[in-house]
């Protein structure tokens, strides 16, 4: 069996120096992550085998992080000779105007604590668990709740965990899914700002700061963060990773009305705005939009509840903010058996939603993304016969979930739009 070469992950901070260590000739690939401070600024993979000269590392450099400090420039009206500093090596000239572009985020003062309820739903997995709420009660600014939903428990082993840890709360929900977990954790939380994080994520110090500061906008309904790898180092990690990335950018986006206008025709790309492993709310905006739909739950539908909020969201004209400040680490499905099953119910949920979301709203042009599907499918099949290498492993995930998620909703059209 071929061994499929693993990743190395280096978080390289620039406010330290520019004269950096060009990756060498490696086994393994580099994935590449450049941070100004606690700021990340962009990220680039060097494949297994390949060597990059100086000349080449610093094109690839300055092409992953031009978006965001372009963007942070932008914002700050404060231009530089940024790109020569960096590729002449000129660092006191570099680091002088960098601290002069982020003074707003590396000088403001931090609180103890934010009123923020963290949610996380869990189950069956108590050595996650039992990491993440240590590194949530050790941040540097820590949210002023905890809550841990137990979502149809097999065994006592995750309450036992959450004991260990005082003032947090824990709620044991018997009906297994976990669009049922989030609701029932949204009804457990007295605080007016409610964040969502996977059990298997790690989380940046400033995380629950960032949340909070995010809603010092009351114009925010609801609020993505970025979503970052946390080890690659199986071929199924990286599929998911270069190809199903929770990671949306370095870079501020707001999802707003005009979004959703100006998309509606071609059906709104929502899956695009975030993921649920790093996602927070106002609370009050779930009396206008309503719960998770739990219809759409693995083990249902599928997964995309998170999307499929995010539609209602912009449907009743609020708007979402992508912050990449509010940063977690993800560890994602080591096995491919693993990443087929996600996939799979990735596509039945997308599929359910797009279909709820067309009939609710006649206008949306999901239809034509659905009618694509057959063609598109048909021609990679065709196309990557008969090996499926790399991505392509996914393909019949893919086809299966899809037409999952139309026999789905059509057998249960009638619950769906009639609840």
């Amino acid at each position: 069996m071929k061994t499929f070469p693993s990743y190395q992950i280096h978080h390289i901070y620039l406010d330290n120096t520019l004269n950096l260590p060009v990756p060498g000739v490696n086994k393994k690939g580099n994935y590449l992550v450049f941070w100004w401070r606690d700021i990340a600024l962009g990220q680039f993979f060097i494949d297994p085998n390949k060597a990059l000269a100086e000349k080449e590392y610093n094109e690839q450099l300055i092409k992953a992080i031009k978006p965001a400090i372009d963007f942070y420039a932008k914002n700050e009206n404060i231009t530089g000779k940024w790109e020569y500093w960096l590729v002449h090596q000129m660092f006191d000239d570099w680091k002088s105007w960098m601290e002069a572009l982020f003074t707003k985020f590396t000088t403001m003062q931090v609180p103890a604590s934010v009123p923020v309820s963290v949610i996380i739903c869990t189950r069956g997995r108590a050595a996650y668990l039992q990491q993440c709420l240590t590194m949530l009660k050790a941040l540097e600014c820590i949210p002023e709740e905890i809550v841990v939903v137990d979502n149809a428990p097999a065994d006592d082993t995750s309450k036992i965990v959450v004991e260990n840890f005082e003032g947090v709360k824990y709620i044991k929900e018997p009906r297994g899914g976990l669009d049922i977990a989030r609701n029932t954790g949204i009804l457990n939380t007295t605080l007016p700002i409610v964040a969502f994080v996977d059990d298997d994520v790690s989380v940046h110090p400033l995380w629950a700061y960032n949340i909070w500061e995010t809603f010092q906008n009351p114009a925010v309904a609801a609020m993505t963060g970025l979503v970052i790898a946390a080890e690659l180092e199986t071929e199924a990690q990286l599929i998911f990773e270069k190809h199903w990335s929770f990671n949306r950018g370095y870079v501020d986006k707001i999802y707003d009305t005009a979004f959703f206008k100006s998309t509606l025709a071609k059906g709104p790309p929502v899956w695009e705005i975030g993921a649920g492993a790093n996602m927070a709310f106002r609370k009050s905006v779930f009396k206008k939009t309503g719960h998770f739909d739990e219809l759409l739950d693995a083990g249902a539908a599928g997964c995309n509840g998170d999307s499929e909020m995010w539609f209602r969201i912009l449907a009743k004209g609020y708007s979402i903010h992508y912050n990449p400040r509010a940063v977690v680490f993800h560890e994602h499905r080591k096995d491919l058996k693993g990443l087929k099953k996600q996939i799979f119910y990735y596509m039945r949920g997308f599929t359910t939603a797009a279909l709820i979301q067309q009939k609710q709203h006649p206008e949306a042009g999901y239809k034509y993304k659905l009618r694509s599907l057959p063609r598109y499918y048909g021609r990679l099949t065709i196309k990557e016969f008969p090996y499926y290498r790399f991505q392509f492993k996914t393909l019949w995930a893919e086809i299966r979930g899809s037409l999952s998620g139309i026999l789905f909703y059509h057998k249960h059209k009638n619950r769906i739009l009639n609840p």
